[in-house]
């Protein structure tokens, strides 16, 4: 639905943004380093009307935070007057930051805007975001991504058993141990642990090359998993086609998509059975639903990575709806946390995408 027709205009007044670091209940052992905090960007956009959208971003860096948000204080000079519609604000901002690129940090500045942009619209409308996209908000089905890092077998098998809490029916294992002999150590501890109903997914975060991820995929497609994530370097494609093409076991990748086009190219490799773009790097909202159109041209299932609040709305709305990939890192700054029944994210009705900041929480964890 075009938000000129969806909501009462509104004016932008002013972009705010407030970095925290939170702690994560489960320790995030990946491949590529072990992630205990996460620095967020909390994103406000004030609007002449008095409505205010939220988003917020994933810094990965806490030092990456102020780079991003000195990014959005020049893309509020740039729009501070304008009309919230995310269609053509995009293409405003994107023509401003051309020469530097719309890359990076300022893509994932123009992202957060542009989520903050869609939930104020959604927010004056009085209507949940997924119905601004055309959906009613539902029950999504959901994985718990909480942990289940590199250690040893016996640890992650007792935190997947307490990943069940919620009724997941799925959680996903991280792997890239330095021998396939470790991770099929770790792939047995956590299954027999599970219940048979739970699916397993895992994630080796590019840290394998095309042959050993040969060696390995077809060692894991005896032990019954759901999906291998991006075993190899994520831009890839022909790698990952091959992989497609030469495994049972199906092929996930998509959080490093940056904005449709780099999903447009995958899919036309065939460099994947699934897809799961990232809401910082597709684009926002705006980035997500034409990634949504590209995935149901291709008859791909589309699934998200992080922002479970927001992305489940997205995914309410989009017609290739796979998993959502549950993360808890947000639930202590905002004042109503996306619920969890019997495995699904219940999308809120309430307006909006459902981001209020709980400030007690932000001052508290507020990076100075």
């Amino acid at each position: 639905m075009p938000p000129s027709s969806a909501a009462a205009p509104l004016t932008i007044r002013a972009v705010r943004a407030v970095g925290v670091e939170v702690p994560l209940r489960f320790a995030l052992g990946t491949s590529r380093g072990t992630i205990t905090r996460a620095p967020l960007l909390l994103i406000d956009l004030q609007t002449e009307e008095g409505v205010t959208g939220r988003a917020y971003l994933f810094c990965y860096l806490r030092e990456a935070a102020p780079a991003i948000a000195a990014i959005l204080e020049e893309v509020a000079r740039c729009v501070k007057g304008d009309r919230v519609a995310p269609l053509d604000l995009w293409a405003k901002l994107s023509a401003r930051f051309a020469l530097i690129g719309v890359q990076g940090i300022v893509r994932m500045a123009l992202a957060g805007f542009d989520v903050a942009a869609w939930d104020a619209l959604a927010i004056a409308a009085g209507r949940p975001l997924a119905a601004m996209l055309g959906a009613a908000p539902r029950r999504i089905p959901a994985y718990n991504s909480c942990g289940l890092g590199l250690m040893a077998p016996e640890a992650l098998a007792d935190e997947a058993e307490r990943l069940l809490a919620g009724g997941f029916r799925a959680v996903k294992l991280r792997l890239g141990y330095p021998t396939l002999r470790e991770d099929l150590a770790a792939v047995h501890a956590v299954r027999k642990r599970l219940p048979e109903h739970v699916a397993l997914m895992v994630d080796y975060n590019q840290a394998l090359d095309l042959p050993e991820a040969r060696a390995r995929g077809r060692a894991l497609d005896r032990e019954g998993l759901y999906w291998l994530e991006e075993p190899i370097r994520h831009d890839d494609y022909a790698g990952c086609a091959a992989l497609a093409r030469e495994l049972a076991l199906p092929v996930q990748i998509g959080e490093n998509f940056s904005e449709s086009a780099a999903m447009a190219g995958a899919l036309a490799a065939g460099a994947a059975d699934y897809v799961m773009p990232d809401l910082e790097r597709i684009g926002g909202v705006t980035g997500w639903q034409r990634a949504a159109s590209l995935a149901a041209a291709h008859r791909v299932p589309m699934s998200s990575h992080l922002f479970p609040e927001v992305s489940a709305h997205l995914l309410a709305a989009t017609p290739t709806c796979h998993w959502l990939e549950y993360v808890d890192w947000a639930d202590v700054l905002v004042e109503q946390p996306l619920r969890i029944e019997d495995g699904f994210a219940v999308v809120p009705d309430r307006p909006g995408n459902g981001l209020v900041w709980n400030e007690d929480a932000v001052a508290r964890y507020r990076l100075s």
